[in-house]
């Protein structure tokens, strides 16, 4: 195997850590209370996680590499990003009733944790198993949507719970079956997203409920059995 392979096996790798740097800028953040500084860190990390398995395959960097762990590393960025920023988020932010913060962001390190820990987690098809975890997203329309403490926490209750549910999920990149409009619903939301973020987490009652409509999508079209 040439140096030049495997320089380039191991950019990937750092380019995949560089969504544990966009956790630490996001925590820092949020510790200012600077939300959407915030979900712009996590975003920028979503879209890394979303680039750096298309070009892993594409260098084989496992088989050039394989004293690192890909797999190994991409769970713990994920974790950072996915569950542990997003649950301090919601812990510190008032999004919660008071008093319940903590417990929940609790509960979601914890199920999140064990979820990540999963062998079983995606489908042979590349489905998730149960709600995969995706608490940045989450964290994100409960800021944007503005719900009452209350029914912010019962949906977080309610997430922690699908966590653990065998109900198919789409990786919306990786699924067949109905990739182009799975592609197309991600593109909508990314772009209302964006827009969220530059109109500081208030964007309208219009974009709100298309973003709740493409999330409510996203989650729920895996249940529709697909043709095998």
């Amino acid at each position: 195997m040439g140096a030049a392979a495997r320089v380039a096996a191991f950019s990937v790798h750092v380019f995949t850590a560089l969504g544990a740097a966009c956790a630490l800028l996001a925590l820092t953040a949020a510790a200012g209370a600077d939300w959407v500084a915030m979900f712009g860190w996590l975003g920028l990390a979503l879209v890394i996680d979303g680039v750096d398995g298309t070009l892993a395959r594409r260098l084989d960097v496992a088989a050039t590499l394989p004293r690192w762990s890909g797999e190994a590393l991409d769970l713990m960025v994920d974790f950072t990003t996915y569950v542990l920023v997003p649950a301090y988020a919601l812990a510190t932010s008032g999004v919660l009733p008071a008093g319940l913060g903590a417990p929940l962001a609790v509960a979601i390190v914890v199920s999140g944790a064990i979820y990540c820990a999963d062998r079983q987690m995606k489908t042979a098809d590349n489905y998730f198993t149960g709600f995969p975890v995706l608490w940045n997203a989450a964290a994100f329309h409960l800021f944007v949507a503005k719900l009452p403490p209350a029914a912010a926490a019962m949906l977080v209750v309610a997430l922690v719970v699908l966590t653990f549910v065998p109900y198919r999920t789409i990786h919306p990149l990786r699924v067949k079956h109905l990739f182009g409009l799975n592609v197309a619903v991600v593109a909508v939301w990314g772009v209302l997203a964006l827009y969220a973020l530059f109109r500081n987490l208030d964007p309208g009652l219009p974009a709100v409920l298309a973003l709740s409509l493409a999330a409510v999508y996203l989650l729920g079209i895996g249940i529709i059995p697909s043709r095998r």
